[in-house]
């Protein structure tokens, strides 16, 4: 079940980085400058990301399996609103249609571990799915690229809604909702008689928490980075700098995103529990930070090829950040925890790429290098939210998780 949900999660890696290979031609088409792009790239992220309190609800109340298959039809709609965009607000109502149906898609992999599997192989298990579901960005590497330069941009929405179709099969196929231990399933039946006013609210009470900031903040630029290079500014970025073809463009995508298979699993076998978590969180921010500060200054081809694969590598420290959720709040709020922190995760990467695509507009228009900008804000945003994370409370420590 694990598995077929999986699926999902890595249709929804695939749609959020299309935008790092349809750049150029989606640039050609529609007359796009890099601010009207990073908008393009953050609108599934926005609307994936708002959509997130939703979901938690949902999962809550009604369960994994009825939230994302009424969900995810609505990913294979907007995937093929984009193919058959003529107009610029066509193909972003395309992207945020998208966004919305792939909303649930990992949140509801963490709750199935958090409910259904051991409670001290979380991490790895989270890992584990994380690296699964990257197999999605695969598809937006060398073979996404080929097909593109074949055919056209549309081609690949369309090749994406038609894998996107299997996978609800293989969901609706395979998925239902095993028995919960008799204290949580408890709880849900008294969360399934709540209204919806008092499900939100209960999600209000999260933010009162002292230590749910730290997390919000850091969560909102930890995975953006990896998003923001990944799936925005990595193509236009070699193409531009380096003259690389769409292909050998792609071909770097594709090794950044084996690694980033790599990382999770790795890092969550890793983990060094609750005692020392939040250091080592702390700790590879900076690293990236730093990476991202050096990528930014140095305009090598080796580095500007080198760098996003060692970035593919270490980004899978953030599967720590899933268990450091998990083992900050109680198991009632499980469900709504994570879309809280999956919910500034997202956010986070559509204001990132939002934000990029201004700063590479204005870096342009004063007659510097964007990507040199580009690469310094993310850095910057990093150090940030590691800081933050750092300064602010941090949770209560409970039983190790």
């Amino acid at each position: 079940m694990l598995f077929a949900l999986t699926t999902a999660f890595a249709l929804s890696q695939a749609y959020r980085t299309v935008a790092t290979l349809m750049a150029a031609p989606l640039q050609a088409d529609f007359h796009l400058g890099a601010q009207a792009l990073g908008l393009f790239a953050g609108a599934f992220h926005f609307a994936f990301g708002a959509m997130q309190l939703f979901m938690g609800i949902g999962i809550d109340l009604q369960g994994v399996r009825r939230t994302v298959l009424t969900a995810f039809p609505v990913a294979i709609a907007g995937s093929a609103l984009s193919a058959l965009a003529t107009s610029y607000p066509m193909l972003v109502a395309g992207q945020v249609l998208i966004g919305i149906g792939c909303a649930p898609a990992f949140l509801v992999c963490t709750v199935f571990i958090a409910r259904h599997l051991p409670a001290d192989r979380f991490a790895a298990i989270s890992g584990l799915t994380l690296g699964l579901g990257g197999i999605g960005m695969l598809l937006t590497g060398t073979p996404l690229a080929w097909l593109i330069e074949a055919t056209s941009w549309r081609m690949g929405f369309w090749v994406l809604g038609a894998f996107a179709v299997l996978a609800w099969g293989l969901i609706y196929a395979l998925v239902h909702e095993p028995a919960l231990p008799a204290a949580m399933a408890q709880a849900r039946g008294a969360q399934a008689r709540e209204t919806l006013g008092q499900a939100i609210g209960k999600f209000g009470a999260l933010f009162l928490l002292p230590h749910t900031l730290g997390i919000v903040l850091l969560a909102a630029v930890g995975y953006a980075s990896f998003i923001s290079l990944r799936g925005l500014w990595l193509g236009p970025m070699l193409m531009q700098r380096h003259g690389f073809s769409l292909v050998q463009a792609g071909n770097v995508a594709l090794v950044m995103s084996l690694t980033s298979l790599i990382g999770p699993p790795l890092f969550g076998r890793l983990d060094p529990g609750p005692k020392h978590r939040r250091r080592w969180i702390v700790g590879f921010t900076l690293l990236m930070a730093g990476l991202f500060a050096a990528f930014a200054l140095m305009h090598s081809a080796w580095v500007d090829v080198g760098g996003p694969i060692v970035i593919g590598l270490l980004s899978g420290y953030m599967v720590l950040q899933y268990a450091d959720v998990r083992s900050a709040y109680p198991a009632e709020l499980t469900g709504r925890a994570m879309a809280v922190f999956t919910m500034a995760m997202f956010l986070g990467v559509a204001g990132m790429q939002w934000l990029t695509g201004i700063v590479a507009a204005m870096a342009s228009a004063r007659g510097i290098e964007p990507f040199t900008a580009v690469l310094a804000s993310i850095a910057a945003l990093l150090a940030a939210g590691a800081l933050a994370f750092t300064v602010l409370p941090g949770p209560v420590r409970r039983a190790a998780m």
